[in-house]
């Protein structure tokens, strides 16, 4: 699964993790001052932020796109003298390109995060009547909103674009290397199956959690010091009275509990996942066997592995409908979580709405990017019985014992 696209893949994806936290923290050490021996100075401390897409080609960024690039030459360049491999191109390359966009993506979010603020105390203003607003300031608000939101529609496009490609060259590096052993593999049940369709669903399932990982960390790493400031405007919780940085331990305790829980009551379901394909598997096999042999198909056999079929969905459909109600009553929960925690805040009139409207909108990026697993439970599930679908290839490559679920009969 890795090994037909990643150079050393075990090695290489601890050096994007070790590395990355070198570059990350040689940039907070001192390295994104370095750029004002080139012209490109950080801004002042206390300077507000500017509010617009202008920021991405202002000079903290131009030095921050220079940085970037250097780190990701300079660590292809080490992979491949190290590993050369026929896919690094896509794989590192392609990689650090996703990467890069999902981190712009994030800053998109805080750029229309500080836009929040002026905008909401403008409305305000204007319908409390304590200072007057003119319409021209009401829709110069509007448009520095809709360029960047155009922006981001823009960058998520071209992204997408690109992964779709990138997903499909995942696809080509393992059917390549599956079909390479197929006289090996094809006697494990359903093989066809999963090299033409496993290994689509492998890469772009991948794709997806991975990317949505990388998206929840750098969230956090933008979100949380913004949470930080905010919160500072939020000491007082419901019922556990004033704490400080309340607001940040509120988003990390709830998230966690979201987790643990749904954790605990989808335990279950990868399992049945993977035998769903299995006896999904059996039965189209059969019926397969049955076009061309009048023999095979027969009604006692086609019932039998049906019945197999029923059996399991029922079981999972009994599993998904508990799991489900728990998941639904978190997921409704939080939408108002916010509110109650800032109830005290809001009756006692402490905050504007702006403030109101930047403190939700944090509070939500770090929730939800805590709450990453939750959030992507039902996909787990499905992923790891893909994986546990390919693994039994990789086994059968590789002479390694089949798991124990792989031996299980898949008729009666």
């Amino acid at each position: 699964m890795f090994v037909s696209f990643f150079p050393r893949p075990m090695r290489f994806f601890w050096s994007v993790v070790i590395w990355t936290a070198l570059v990350m923290g040689a940039w907070y050490a001192g390295a994104k001052t370095l750029g004002a021996y080139i012209g490109l100075p950080q801004p002042p401390h206390g300077t507000p932020p500017i509010i617009g897409v202008s920021i991405f080609w202002s000079p903290p960024f131009l030095w921050f796109y220079i940085y970037t690039v250097a780190a990701i030459g300079l660590f292809t360049a080490a992979w491949q003298r190290f590993a050369p491999h026929p896919w690094w191109r896509w794989s590192i390359l392609g990689s650090a390109l996703i990467l890069l966009v999902t981190y712009l993506q994030v800053e998109v979010t805080v750029v229309l995060n500080n836009w929040f603020g002026p905008f909401y105390d403008l409305i305000q203003a204007a319908l409390g009547h304590t200072r007057p607003v003119s319409l021209t300031e009401y829709y110069g608000q509007l448009t520095t909103v809709t360029t960047i939101l155009l922006t981001y529609i823009v960058v998520t496009s071209m992204n997408l674009f690109f992964v779709s490609h990138y997903v499909f060259r995942w696809r080509t590096a393992m059917n390549d290397y599956y079909m390479a052993h197929w006289g090996e593999l094809r006697v494990i049940e359903g093989a066809s199956q999963r090299v033409q369709e496993d290994t689509m669903r492998f890469a772009t399932t991948t794709e997806d959690m991975g990317g949505s990982f990388i998206n929840s960390v750098m969230t956090l790493i933008a979100f949380l010091p913004v949470l930080w400031r905010l919160g500072e405007h939020v000491t007082r919780l419901p019922v556990a009275g004033v704490i400080p940085h309340a607001l940040v331990i509120a988003a990390v305790a709830w998230s966690a509990f979201g987790t643990l829980f749904l954790g605990a009551i989808g335990i279950k379901l990868p399992g049945l996942n993977f035998r769903n394909q299995r006896v999904e598997a059996a039965y189209r096999k059969e019926l397969v066997y049955g076009e061309d042999d009048p023999n095979r198909a027969q009604p006692p056999t086609i019932k039998e592995l049906f019945d197999n079929v029923r059996k399991n969905y029922f079981r999972l459909y009994f599993n998904y409908m508990y799991f489900n109600l728990g998941r639904y009553l978190y997921l409704q929960t939080d939408n108002i979580f916010p509110y109650i925690i800032m109830g005290p805040t809001i009756i006692a009139g402490v905050i504007t709405l702006g403030l109101l409207q930047q403190i939700q909108n944090a509070f939500d990026q770090v929730r939800s990017s805590f709450q990453y697993l939750v959030n992507s439970w039902t996909t787990i599930v499905e992923l790891q019985s893909i994986y546990k679908r390919l693994r039994g290839f990789e086994a059968q490559i590789h002479g390694e014992t089949l798991a124990p679920i792989e031996a299980e009969p898949h008729t009666a």
